[in-house]
């Protein structure tokens, strides 16, 4: 069988470097082409160290990109929506991991990004990227969009008890979501440099993140807020929703919930052990892999559970659930190239 032909339109940062370790090393792909308009003509390895004598592979211009089986584009927000049309012609199937086309609703989007979006037709066009939500979508879509690495973590964690019925949805939901300095992505700023990054637990968005609008979308709930903290960590990110569950609702019944969603997820596991110091979920020991842990505890006198999920946020955050998309999407079994399971220790 021939192998899929694919090309990374922005592809020296730290999510197109991911998606590079993982499509070389695809049994069905071939990678035709990686562009970055700022290390025109570099090799590949220059940027992603890690990926050294693994190809020889060199930047090329983001122009100069050829027809290909399938496009991914992991350009800065707002550059797809403003060459989608220019791009569509060059493969049958596009994954954008930007955030341009992963709301379906234009006032959503302006409501969360401040302007209006350059393309609004596209969006409907869209599946939304995260394939424990949109498996069978995925299957006959031509065009996936990327997910939010934090909305990843709020929707993992929270939905089993969505999809069961199990929240009181009257009451708010407050998510309060750690994350690793990755997410700042490969520029550096102030707030990135070492000194002032280093031993930080640091709130950035306490409330109006960007990511809310993704759960506020897939999750259908009313009256969700997400609070971003900063930690001393690189990658991971490490989501704890505190909501009510509606009266009458046990420990078993939430039990039954994320157990038999996990039992039917290749991706998610349910750490929830009454021991050990992993008993809940841990961001460390997901680093490189595209798994989700998920947990929850439940307090049987107020009714608030805490939901918590646990992801690499380069990885089931981005780059991992977009090639587990691809995978879906041409045909492939749905953990080929993804079965790594992390370090330990770290």
């Amino acid at each position: 069988m021939s192998r899929l032909k694919v090309s990374i339109i922005g592809a020296s940062g730290y999510v197109g470097g991911e998606l590079l370790r993982l499509l070389l090393d695809h049994p069905h792909v071939e990678v035709q082409q990686a562009t970055s308009g700022s290390h025109l003509g570099e090799y590949v390895y220059q940027q992603h160290p890690n990926l050294r004598k693994r190809t020889q592979l060199k930047f090329s211009a983001p122009e100069m990109v050829e027809p290909v089986d399938l496009l991914f584009l992991a350009m800065p927000h707002g550059e797809s929506q403003s060459k989608i049309e220019q791009l569509a012609p060059l493969a049958p199937r596009i994954i954008d991991l930007a955030a341009d086309f992963r709301l379906n609703d234009p006032a959503l989007y302006a409501r969360f990004y401040g302007e209006p979006h350059k393309a609004p037709a596209w969006l409907e066009k869209f599946v939304y990227g995260l394939p424990e939500l949109h498996r069978e979508e995925m299957k006959t879509a031509r065009y996936i969009s990327g997910v939010g690495c934090n909305a990843t973590a709020a929707n993992l964690a929270l939905f089993p008890l969505v999809k069961a019925g199990l929240l009181d949805a009257s009451k708010p939901v407050i998510v309060d979501i750690k994350v690793g300095s990755s997410e700042a992505g490969a520029s550096p700023n102030p707030g990135s440099h070492h000194p002032e990054r280093s031993g930080v637990v640091r709130t950035f968005s306490a409330y109006g993140h960007r990511h809310t609008a993704e759960v506020i979308q897939e999750l259908g709930l009313p009256d969700v807020h997400l609070s971003m903290t900063s930690v001393d960590l690189v990658r991971g990110a490490l989501a704890a929703a505190h909501a009510f569950v509606r009266p009458g609702v046990a420990e078993k019944d939430l039990w039954r919930a994320y157990r038999s969603w996990a039992e039917g997820e290749p991706f998610v596991r349910l750490v929830k052990d009454k021991r050990g110091i992993y008993r809940v979920p841990e961001p460390k020991i997901l680093a490189g892999s595209n798994y989700a842990d998920v947990g929850f505890d439940l307090d049987p006198d107020s009714g608030r559970v805490v939901a918590m999920a646990a992801i690499d946020n380069l990885m089931k955050g981005a780059a991992g659930s977009a090639v587990q998309a691809m995978n879906l999407m041409c045909g492939f079994a749905e953990t080929d190239g993804l079965e790594f399971a992390g370090l330990h220790p770290i």
